[in-house]
């Protein structure tokens, strides 16, 4: 079958004469006369149908014949001869005559020819857009491209003026191509002498308008785009801020960076430099067409039927040259793998005295990439030698068939001087189209993923409605289970019950995955609960603004984030109508306004990067002065006082004590350190998101349970520290 596989094409070919031999030698004549598209496109059919019997009936026949593509070309070779005589008798040639011509040796060689050429169009460009009409990610480019366009409505008179200098700057270019041939035709005829200087007048006339317009174009075109890059951007991070806590614990931080900044730039820099010049070259080919047929339909035909040859061939050489290019990048890398290798495990090579063996090692790698260069220059050789000959071959090809035109006075000297320059624009400006248009698609690809976060709904129910101006405080759990997004299997809470009443501390302690901080979550409204519902003042969370609710509850966690901006803007923070003295207040509540004021710039010291500027501890203090300025009704400590000393500790919550007595803040205190857990009014433990202790510190310590063997624990860490610092500082003073 393999054997029988090789003499496929020869067999095709010889029954494909065979018909057209046939035809040829048929008795026509009066049929032909008569009626000559029958004998033209029955032969078509015949021909067709020939060939498609020995496709499906030869055991032999290659696998790539059976094909779409396979069937595609069958029907080109068949009925493409056909339609050009038919096409070239609707232009006013004799049918009779193309008929016999087609019939001629001559003309049949010429139809494989044109035939190839065909081909080499229909698989470079029709599949690929087909398949792309079929696909589901060229639905969604055609559905950003709609959101882009829709974006740019609110600017459509600025692409109108864009659109209007380009199309006026396109025609001004066509003009020096056009002067020039006539030049050519009055420097020949040697007359109008005068009109050599004119012509030259005229052309540096409408280059410099042509400049103009290009340059007005230009400044509009980018400064619309930078306005709706502006806006996107703007858009995709206000969504992204919508979007329910949940969505970042799913997405990584560099990915939403990513699609706000780097999708976004992408996007902008594609459509204000590639779009741009694919609108400025899409009117330049139109016009270019337009006087290339002016001037003559033979030689547009001919430059038409040579384009396929000067980029199909050396994009064959190319992609041999870029299989060797990713040869030579993956020899490096394994190059670069024995270096690494070796210098990460340095002191085993020296051990073993194997330096020279690793240097043998590297330097074969060396070779092998050197080996691959030498086919790699040699293939770029060739790619660049075929790139210049198919275009030379091609400008060659229309100068031959230019003068045989010139000759018979089909065109003058001057047309085809003119040809020949709009040829060489209208070949560059494919070229560049061709180009371009990946990165276009590549910018409308990068706008579906931004529009994937404009777009999408937040995971959270609607908003509440309710935004009393008195607030008491008082959070009630009920009967709560919840587990987080990414373990859903997982319950973290289960069934969890407890109240937090006006004016009072309750501590949440236990070990850790308890669900401590877990409530702190739901309290926020971060997370809904999956059963149970959490009541505010009676009602549910959910009946309430969002933003009320924020503003009524604040929340200092162990690791408070800072931004990297002033003292004062932290503390200020979603606050910035507060005055300077309701945060001095607050700084003085938090134990943090001392430590501010003895800076040098004092409330305008830069917190630096995630407030790297500061310790541990005054940056809880700051914290806790960002919470305070609020005015809160219910104030969460999230182990907030964990990086303060035993004083500044015991200052922060003497204030929180006096805050509780007079405006009957509500605390929830969540802590591992026993001396800020004492000073609770109410104390739960919980384990594995359960409450399984509640009570005072007295009252629990009493019983001997889970919160005593937390609180025997609490006490042997404390003196086994306190004894090691009394060792090492006697062992400071008796050193010598």
């Amino acid at each position: 079958m393999q054997k029988m596989s090789y003499f496929s094409p020869l067999l095709y070919l010889l029954v494909d004469l065979c018909v057209v031999q046939g035809i040829r030698q048929g008795q026509l004549s009066p049929l032909l006369i008569s009626r000559p598209f029958v004998v033209l496109w029955g032969g078509g059919v015949l021909r067709c149908c020939a060939l498609l019997f020995v496709t499906y009936s030869y055991p032999g026949t290659l696998p790539w014949m059976k094909t779409f593509e396979g069937l595609q070309t069958q029907c080109v070779l068949s009925f493409l001869s056909p339609a050009y005589i038919t096409f070239l008798w609707t232009i006013g040639r004799s049918a009779v005559e193309l008929l016999w011509g087609w019939h001629s040796w001559e003309a049949l060689l010429q139809t494989y020819a044109v035939v190839a050429v065909s081909w080499l169009y229909w698989t470079r460009h029709v599949p690929t857009i087909l398949s792309e009409k079929k696909t589901k990610p060229g639905k969604e480019n055609g559905a950003s491209l709609n959101r882009l366009l829709g974006y740019m409505k609110d600017y459509s008179w600025h692409f109108t003026v864009v659109i209007t200098l380009v199309i006026i700057s396109s025609l001004c270019e066509m003009a020096i191509p056009h002067y020039t041939g006539k030049m050519t035709d009055w420097i020949m005829n040697e007359d109008k002498p005068e009109a050599f200087s004119e012509a030259i007048t005229i052309m540096t006339v409408i280059t410099i308008g042509s400049a103009v317009c290009e340059f007005v174009c230009d400044l509009i075109y980018n400064l619309t785009m930078s306005k709706i890059h502006t806006f996107i951007q703007g858009l995709v991070f206000k969504s992204v801020l919508k979007q329910e806590i949940a969505f970042f614990d799913k997405s990584t931080t560099g990915d939403i960076v990513s699609r706000i900044t780097t999708d976004t730039n992408t996007m902008s820099e594609s459509l204000s430099d590639k779009l741009s010049l694919m609108m400025w070259y899409f009117w330049r080919l139109v016009f270019l067409f337009g006087f290339m047929v002016h001037l003559s339909w033979k030689l547009s035909l001919f430059t038409f039927m040579g384009l396929p040859v000067i980029w199909v061939i050396p994009e064959i050489s190319g992609k041999f040259y870029q299989k060797l290019a990713r040869d030579v990048q993956a020899s490096l890398a394994k190059a670069n793998d024995v270096a690494m290798e070796t210098f990460s495990a340095m002191k085993t090579v020296r051990s073993f005295a194997n330096e020279d063996g690793e240097t043998a090692r590297y330097q074969k790698r060396l070779e092998e990439t050197y080996s691959l260069n030498k086919k790699e220059a040699a293939a770029y050789a060739v790619s660049t030698w075929t790139n210049s000959m198919s275009s030379l071959a091609l400008k060659v090809s229309i100068l031959y068939y230019g003068g045989r035109l010139v000759t018979g006075d089909d065109v003058s000297s001057g047309d085809l001087v003119s040809f020949v320059l709009y040829e060489l624009q209208f070949t560059s400006a494919v070229e560049t189209v061709m180009n371009y248009y990946p990165h276009v698609k590549k910018a409308i690809g990068a706008s579906e993923k931004i529009f994937e976060y404009v777009e999408r709904t937040p995971d959270m129910p609607p908003d509440g409605t309710e935004a009393p101006e008195q607030l008491k405080g008082h959070v009630q759990f009920q009967d709560v289970t919840f587990s987080y997004p990414k373990r859903p299997e997982h319950a973290i809470l289960k069934g969890l019950s407890l109240e937090l009443k006006p004016g009072r501390m309750m501590a949440l302690v236990g070990p850790s995955g308890g669900g401590k901080s877990t409530c702190v979550n739901l309290l926020e409204r971060f997370y809904q609960p999956e059963q149970g519902s959490i009541l505010l003042d009676g009602q549910p969370l959910s009946c309430y603004k969002d933003d009320y609710l924020h503003k009524k509850i604040s929340v200092v966690s162990q690791e408070p984030k800072l931004f990297a901006r002033s003292l004062r803007e932290n503390i200020k923070y979603g606050m910035e109508e507060a005055s300077e003295e309701n945060m001095i207040e607050a700084a003085k509540s938090a134990y943090a306004h001392h430590f501010i004021t003895s800076m040098q710039n004092g409330y305008d010291t830069d917190a630096g990067a995630k407030g790297d500027m500061v310790s541990g501890g005054q940056k809880q203090r700051i914290a806790i002065a960002r919470a305070l300025i609020r005015k809160p009704k219910i104030l969460v400590l999230d182990d907030a006082t964990s990086s303060l000393d035993t004083q500044s500790e015991e200052l922060v919550h003497q204030a929180l004590s006096k805050l509780r007595r007079e405006q009957q803040v509500s605390v929830l205190l969540i802590a591992h350190r026993l001396s800020a857990v004492e000073k609770a009014d109410h104390i739960v433990f919980l384990q594995q998101g359960e409450v399984q202790e509640e009570g005072t510190h007295e009252e629990l310590v009493q019983r001997g349970g889970l919160y005593a063997e937390f609180v025997k624990k609490q006490n042997t860490s404390i003196h086994r520290n306190a004894e090691e610092e009394q060792e090492e500082e006697t062992a400071e003073v008796s050193s010598p």
